[in-house]
């Protein structure tokens, strides 16, 4: 396939903002893709040449693509960037230029150039990618060249996720919706876009069906639903177990023993391979006494000193790409694993949570949970599942206690509030493990706030107001936040902000919010016109809110249709940022629903 007829397809994609036509665009080009060709279109579309766990990073400037530009256009610096003044994008700058091109290059031609140009490092790199962009730049025609700009700099931004590719692959294959739910089934067992759509062209549904979890692929994350009461927790899931809720870095690991070196992964929760920046874990990981492995944990800063586990935002300090040796020993680690997906050779994940926590406990040599000897705080005593692992002081298993009624919960609860830690998470004893689905096997249950919400709400941002009065100055005043709708792909509008930051953090807040600034509403968000902000925000930062109450608007379109008005949130507090997670794995519509349902309860 030439590259010039993807281009022009996703040209048609950029320009609309129907969510049925976006599909069908999509479905109709990997119809015409071979299997190859439709892995790495699923990849382009997503602005990536590899899914997030592999990651792809080109560290080109906009300096340096004005220069790129300004070779291939015969024009200088300054008029580059005059014109990316005027147009808002160099994409749009390329797009504006004419050159002679009597190439034709192919889909797999411009994806093995991207790649040449990504992985050049070293000295003299900087120069040398210029060149080579700049050479196939020439080899393209305009439209072309303006999609291959944006994706270099970060900004192929075509206003849909990986959900819409979904229904388009069902729509490749059968002209509908129909295999959706096979499609996402084998997505979430392997979480990677483009092998499912190379599978599918391959081998059919029957292929994606037999699909096994892979080592060095993660899993996407199960999720926990919420409920007020440990009364509504028993009525809800009756016999159970339940486990301290930590506020850490959740963590997908990955062990592999077979080659002539231990591989270890650690995956975030938005599916991003964080292994460089955890060597301390890595090392006990890699004596765990098994040769494969696929686990959940979750990774959380502790004061050896003191045996006190310290706030997200400490533990969000080890996430980092420098000084590494010094975090680890400013912001040591402990990992709590929770669940276990996979062991030499077999996937656990249809099987109990019981017979998968037996197994996790006899790799750990910790069948027989129980406090440990001499700790001062009991906020480690209440995890005890492990005395001294063989594994050493660094990798448990979390605590887990079975409940039989309410009151019981409700001490085990209280009594993990008293030690400092967020809650509980109470798990159905037999149920088997859903990737990528959150459902009632697993329920959290928080600190309660009488008259409040029992928990933040998870918000992406998208846009800004430039505010009146001192924070005139900062540029900024307040800020739109939205949730997802996971139905429509959209990003629908929550609240308007502007409580719960200090003069640094609105600075830091309209810096981050300056790399992402897009010139015009994107195509994925819906926002009522009266509440259109100064500055636009491609949905991507995620933010903790703390609000008194979900309310009904008729402004805000969470969750509003004709016949019903949108959701709100009353005295929206801004409380920091979830970095671990994707726009899309914010809080979503049905979320939403159930927090309603929730607070109209009591």
């Amino acid at each position: 396939m030439n590259f010039t007829d993807l281009a022009q397809v996703f040209d048609k994609v950029d320009k609309t903002s129907s969510r049925l036509e976006m599909t069908q665009l999509l479905a109709n080009v990997l119809k015409l893709a071979d299997a190859g060709e439709a892995e790495i279109i699923c990849n382009l579309s997503m602005g990536q040449l590899d899914p997030p766990y592999v990651g792809t990073k080109f560290s080109i400037a906009a300096k340096n693509m004005i220069k790129v530009l300004a070779g291939l256009l015969g024009q200088s610096d300054a008029e580059i960037k005059a014109k990316m003044d005027n147009l808002g994008d160099l994409g749009l700058v390329a797009a504006s230029g004419q050159w002679q091109n009597e190439h034709s290059l192919t889909v797999q031609d411009v994806y093995d150039a991207l790649k040449s140009i990504e992985q050049l490092h070293g000295v003299g790199s900087a120069e040398q990618k210029i060149r080579q962009l700049q050479e196939l730049l020439k080899q393209l025609d305009p439209t072309s060249a303006k999609f291959v700009v944006k994706m270099v700099l970060g900004k192929l931004r075509l206003g849909f996720s990986d959900m819409t590719l979904i229904d388009a692959l069902s729509w490749m294959a059968t002209g509908d919706k129909g295999l959706k739910k096979d499609i996402e089934y084998a997505y979430n067992k392997c979480a990677d876009i483009g092998l499912i759509a190379k599978m599918l062209k391959n081998e059919g549904v029957e292929g994606l069906l037999k699909l096994h979890v892979k080592l060095g692929i993660p899993i996407r994350p199960a999720a926990a639903e919420r409920l007020p009461t440990a009364q509504a927790v028993m009525e809800k899931l009756g016999h159970c177990v339940a486990q301290p809720k930590l506020d850490g870095f959740r963590l997908q690991v990955h062990l592999d023993k077979t080659g002539p070196e231990p591989k270890v992964w650690f995956f975030s929760r938005n599916l991003q391979d964080m292994s460089y920046m955890f060597p301390d874990l890595t090392a006990a990981v890699a004596k765990l006494p098994v040769k494969k492995m696929i686990c959940e944990g979750e990774a959380i800063v502790y004061d050896p000193h003191t045996k006190v586990f310290l706030p997200f935002q400490e533990t969000v300090k080890r996430k980092r790409k420098h000084g590494i040796e010094q975090a680890i020993a400013d912001f040591p680690l402990q990992v709590y694993l929770f669940d276990l997906l996979y062991v030499d050779g077999k996937s656990l994940i249809d099987e109990s949570h019981m017979m998968r926590r037996e197994t996790l406990l006899t790799i750990l040599d910790n069948a027989d949970a129980h406090m440990i000897p001499g700790a001062q705080n009991v906020q480690l005593s209440l995890l005890g599942a492990a005395e001294q692992p063989k594994v050493g002081d660094v990798v448990k298993a979390i605590d887990e206690k079975y409940m039989t009624d309410a009151q019981q919960l409700l001490n085990y609860f209280q009594e993990n509030i008293s030690a400092g830690l967020e809650g509980l998470v109470v798990k159905r004893p037999d149920s088997v493990y859903t990737p990528g689905k959150r459902n009632f096997n697993w329920i959290k249950l928080k600190r309660q706030e009488e008259g409040h919400l029992d928990d933040t709400i998870d918000c992406v941002i998208l846009g800004y107001y430039y505010g009146h009065g001192k924070r005139a100055n900062f540029g900024i005043g307040a800020f739109l936040v939205g949730v997802y709708n996971k139905f429509t792909d959209m990003f629908e509008t929550i609240a308007k902000v502007g409580t719960g930051l200090k003069d640094d953090d609105w600075r830091d807040l309209k810096k981050r919010c300056d790399a992402l600034k897009v010139e015009q509403k994107p195509k994925n968000v819906v926002c009522n016109k009266d509440l259109f902000p100064d500055v636009w925000v491609h949905p991507e930062l995620v933010c903790m809110i703390r609000a008194d109450e979900i309310t009904l608007s008729p402004v805000h379109t969470a969750n509003k249709t004709l016949e019903h008005l949108g959701f709100a949130l009353r005295f929206p507090r801004f409380m920091g940022y979830r970095p671990d997670k994707l726009a899309k794995d914010a809080t979503d519509i049905d979320e939403m629903k159930h927090l309603f349902k929730i607070q109209l309860m009591r």
